[in-house]
Formats: C-alpha cells, structure tokens, sequence
C-alpha cells in the first residue's frame, strides 16, 4: 500500500506548477491531524524522512528547495531523521544532529545549500542511492561518509555527539518520528507539529504549497 501511495506521491515530484483555484485542505482527504502532536513545533514544517527512502531523496531534490522558496518567511523548516528505518538509522541521528547542532551554533540554517548537515544528508542519499553503497564494512563507513562531506573528523564526531544540544536534538527526533511515520511512511509532512500532510494526494507542488500555508494558519 505504501509504494502505491508514493508512486502517486511521486509524480508530484518535478511536476509543472498547476494553475486551478484553491480549495481548503479536507481533513481525511489532504491531511489527518496526529494523535500525538510534535512537540515545540509551532509555525514549522518538518520533514520526517530516512537516507534510505527514494522518495525522500527524490523530495529533497526537487519539492523541498521549492517549499523553502515560497514559505520560507512563513515557516520554520526542520528535518526529523527517523532512526528506526536502515541499518544505520541511529547512527545516522547521531551524525546529523552533531551537524545540525553546528550549523545552528555558527549561524547557519541547516537546511540551507552549504551547511554541514545538508552536505552530510546528500552524501548519505548519494552514495545509498546513486552508488549503491550499503556500508558492509560496518558503522564506521557509514559515519566517515557523512563526515567526510561536512569536513569533520572522527574525533571531534565523538566528543560532539556527547553535547546535551546534541543530545536533546536526537531524543526529539526519537520520541516522534516513528509515531508519524507509521501513519503513511516517508517522507512525512508535518504543519505546526500536527498537521500531516496525505502525500497521495498530493497532485502538484502549488496545491501542496497552498495546503501548508492553509494548515500553518490552524
């Protein structure tokens, strides 16, 4: 069932923008509202999504830079990596919070082209997808992947990832992602931490932008 959704979800991806007159987003059809909602999430989108899920790459690629572009004044985006999907999924918490904890402590958004943890999460997606990478090696192949890609070194990883920022950042990530991912899988959109958006209905990036800014007002 979920493939089906996302093969829908998907063709949302690269899609000319549609021109058709907005109508509100109908609960059960374009969104359903969390039982639990996300915490501290007030006027945010966050995308729940895995290195190893294709459409979160394929929507990172090519609907997210333009979100960001056309809600970017209106919405605080975040990403939410979900630990219990891949075989490094903790692992690949841990490296993304260090670099999404220093991007914020050098003033970088970390969902902006040059920061670290843009750098690491697209040399994840790169080699998984695009090189067929699986890291049989072991843990420490997949962290010197993500690292080599933001220009930290293994040593500094280990003390970062001890940080309480570092820390907070991972718990919040895994007290709620596998509770919304279940819901339809990933990538998972959520408006102000209770609004998650029905990828299969999605049909252009215009009418998803138009729901989220509708949601974001709830």
């Amino acid at each position: 069932m979920l493939r089906r959704q996302f093969l829908a979800a998907a063709a949302a991806v690269g899609m000319a923008f549609s021109v058709s007159a907005f109508t509100a987003p109908v609960e059960g059809q374009d969104y359903v509202v969390l039982e639990k909602p996300i915490v501290n999430a007030d006027k945010t989108l966050i995308k729940v999504y895995s290195y190893d899920c294709p459409f979160c790459y394929r929507y990172d690629k090519g609907v997210v830079p333009i979100l960001k572009e056309k809600l970017g004044k209106e919405l605080t985006f975040k990403d939410y990596h979900l630990h219990t999907k891949g075989k490094y999924g903790n692992q690949g918490d841990d490296v993304l919070a260090v670099l999404w904890v220093e991007d914020e402590a050098a003033g970088r958004d970390p969902t902006d082209e040059g920061s670290l943890h843009k750098k690491a999460k697209f040399a994840l997606y790169q080699a998984y997808h695009d090189k067929k990478e699986r890291w049989d090696a072991g843990e420490d192949a997949f962290l010197k992947t993500a690292l080599d890609a933001a220009g930290m070194s293994r040593t500094d990883f280990d003390q970062k990832k001890n940080d309480p920022k570092v820390q907070a950042l991972v718990k919040s990530w895994k007290d709620c992602t596998y509770d919304v991912a279940k819901v339809q899988g990933v990538p998972a959109f959520v408006v102000n931490g209770k609004y998650l958006l029905k990828t299969a209905s999605i049909t252009s990036i215009d009418s998803m932008v138009d729901n989220i800014r509708e949601l974001s007002k709830k």
